[in-house]
């Protein structure tokens, strides 16, 4: 073979492979992303006794919900914590929430009292309120008789209602100026 043959030959063999690997690159790029993966893991353990996935924790504070010492709300699943400045849930509890909810975001507890009378008739005790909706206060606080009833869905109250003992929580928890985040 000359050597202008052999340089042809090596041009048109370098371009049929870089053909050939843009066409492997396209092929690639278009695959569904299902293709060639394993299938979900199901509910139940399979007989080769693959591990189950863990259901996610719900008592753990909510990604998303800040730093530092504060008190987290979350409005979806009713549930407050109580989180210390090295970043630990010293507590976490259900809750009842009130006929008019917060809209997520980050707060700050602005006032306390030991006993009020809610908007609903019923003594609370250890009301701390974090912010106003529609004139409506809204903060944590128990039922001076210990009662956690669904609130009256024609009253618009602000109250989110809990057991006593964490209500006494949250009060010694959260002074005036504390964080208070309030996530979906």
């Amino acid at each position: 073979m000359s050597r202008s043959s052999s340089g042809i030959v090596a041009g048109l063999t370098a371009a049929a492979v870089a053909v050939v690997g843009f066409l492997a690159y396209q092929a690639a790029a278009n695959v569904p992303k299902a293709v060639g993966k394993p299938a979900a893991p199901s509910a139940s353990p399979s007989a080769s006794g693959a591990a189950v996935p863990k259901k996610k924790d719900p008592k753990a504070i909510p990604p998303e919900s800040g730093t530092g010492a504060r008190v987290v709300y979350a409005l979806s699943q009713r549930r407050v914590w109580l989180v210390n400045q090295n970043e630990q849930a010293t507590r976490s509890f259900s809750v009842m929430p009130s006929t008019v909810s917060p809209m997520p975001g980050s707060y700050r507890v602005t006032s306390r009292s030991g006993m009020v009378t809610g908007t609903d008739g019923v003594r609370v005790e250890h009301v701390v309120r974090f912010t106003t909706v529609n004139d409506v206060t809204i903060g944590f606080g128990s039922a001076a008789d210990g009662s956690l009833s669904k609130p009256d869905p024609t009253l618009k109250t602000g109250g989110v209602r809990m057991k006593k003992a964490d209500g006494n929580a949250v009060w010694t928890f959260a002074t005036v100026g504390s964080p208070v985040v309030v996530v979906p």
